[in-house]
């Protein structure tokens, strides 16, 4: 049996994770669904009721923490992950860690299994594909707080600086993939 590795996305608002994860799922097969580090929140925004915004994810991602720990999400997920490899999957798909708690969360689990990827872009990039993007845009107000509550709250720069690879998206789309999929080949995912 192959031993079990989950591919783990990390970066900043705007810099492709969605993409790669979609890249992904495109061109692997026998894969379970996508877990999404966000979806923890908006399923708890949803829960409770309130309206979808960033003021509202943001409370209710606090409160999680607050309440769990700043690697709640990663330990929700991990239980999820658990199950899919108790269901025979081998590979699975995380998007977006966001701390360091998160990170060393991971890696202390896992170990070498857990394979963390960070998509980097520069910022008025990320800024510019926030404005347009067709769900949830974000204004260049909203993405600044945003990046500032990840780095300043969360240490998400941990993560991305000490990612066990990294993909620059600067440029198209399929130059970003070229480069994943050599990340992909090498880890025989």
């Amino acid at each position: 049996m192959t031993t079990p590795l989950i591919l783990t996305f990390v970066g900043m608002p705007g810099a492709g994770k969605s993409s790669c994860v979609d890249h992904v799922m495109a061109t692997r097969k026998n894969l379970p669904p996508i877990l999404y580090f966000g979806g923890i929140t908006m399923d708890e925004v949803a829960r409770r009721g309130l309206e979808v915004n960033e003021q509202n994810e943001r409370m209710v991602r606090e409160d999680i923490r607050a309440k769990e720990g700043p690697a709640s999400h990663a330990k929700r997920i991990s239980a999820k992950i658990d199950d899919y490899i108790k269901q025979g999957y081998n590979r699975v798909v995380a998007d977006g860690l966001y701390s360091w708690s998160e990170y060393k969360f991971f890696k202390e689990k896992y170990g070498d299994a857990a394979v963390i990827v960070a998509i980097t872009a520069p910022r008025k990039l990320r800024h510019a594909r926030l404005l347009h993007r067709p769900v949830r845009p974000f204004t260049e107000e909203q993405a600044t707080l945003r990046e500032y509550g990840e780095i300043e709250g969360i240490e998400k720069g941990g993560p991305i600086a000490n990612a066990d690879y990294t993909v620059l998206n600067d440029t198209t789309e399929n130059a970003m993939f070229t480069q994943l999929d050599k990340i992909l080949a090498e880890i025989d995912f």
